[in-house]
């Protein structure tokens, strides 16, 4: 496998803060790396610094190439981003959202374009919304209509492609989680690697690959769930006394939190 995301010493610095020190990360082709940590961790900070929005000393490679050399649009045919919040404000409709994902294929034949909008409204049950208009909608519903948005920009992109995902599940239901999710692996056989934020460490044992655990701007641990979720890397990083138990159908690690310690 070769590496999506080649990095290494990204550094943030702002209002003489250190936001993100970061020596290395790599996300591999076909895999979903899981980025958790508390609340200012520098998580939100590391996406904005992958897509060119802050800008980083150190070395950074997107899709084979220095992030630098990209067009807009080459990137956006292979890379989409689901940011933690949506600004929009505009009275578009559900179908007018989703179909911007298609913007940077907007030269593809509209039968292409028109099946990619159809196929992720209906992977994620938004057909009954598509003329509601965005502002109406829940923060659930409008995440939902989001993450059709980047899958749809997604549907035929060249492989390997890249989908990042800022806490894509933190206002949806447990169905709905497990739908966003189900589909990024469903993503990931078409090509596509995916970097998530996720708060819930569980849900990220039972989807990651691999787990990148961050605190004050810096990796703490990266590597398989079971390895990284241990009760002194939980302690340590989150204040929390933790037992970590295995799945009786996979042995994937399951977090009870029992109190707060001292971290």
């Amino acid at each position: 496998m070769n590496p999506v995301i080649l990095a290494s010493q990204l550094s943030i610095l702002r209002g003489g803060r250190q936001l993100l020190d970061l020596t290395s990360l790599e996300l591999m082709e076909g895999e979903i790396l899981a980025v958790v940590g508390p609340n200012g961790a520098g998580k939100s900070t590391l996406l904005r610094t992958l897509t060119g929005e802050w800008h980083t000393s150190g070395r950074l490679e997107v899709l084979g190439k220095p992030l630098s050399r990209w067009s807009r649009r080459d990137l956006a045919q292979r890379m989409a981003v689901m940011p933690q919040q949506s600004h929009l404000q505009f009275d578009f409709s559900v179908q007018d959202v989703v179909e911007m994902g298609r913007l940077p294929h907007r030269l593809k034949a509209p039968s292409l374009n028109r099946q990619a909008v159809d196929g992720v409204i209906d992977a994620l049950g938004l057909d009954a919304f598509r003329d509601r208009t965005f502002t109406s909608l829940s923060g659930g519903e409008r995440q939902r209509v989001q993450y059709a948005r980047v899958l749809a920009q997604l549907w035929d992109a060249e492989a390997p492609s890249l989908l990042l995902l800022d806490e894509p599940t933190s206002a949806l239901d447990l169905a709905q989680q497990k739908q966003v999710l189900d589909l990024a692996r469903v993503w990931v056989g078409r090509g596509c690697s995916v970097l998530a934020v996720l708060h819930d460490l569980n849900l990220a044992a039972r989807y990651a690959d691999r787990m990148l655990v961050m605190k004050a701007g810096r990796s703490v641990q990266c590597g398989q769930p079971e390895a990284v979720l241990t009760q002194e890397t939980l302690g340590e990083t989150f204040g929390v006394e933790a037992v970590v138990e295995r799945a009786h159908c996979d042995a994937r690690p399951i977090v009870i939190v029992s109190g707060l310690g001292s971290a």
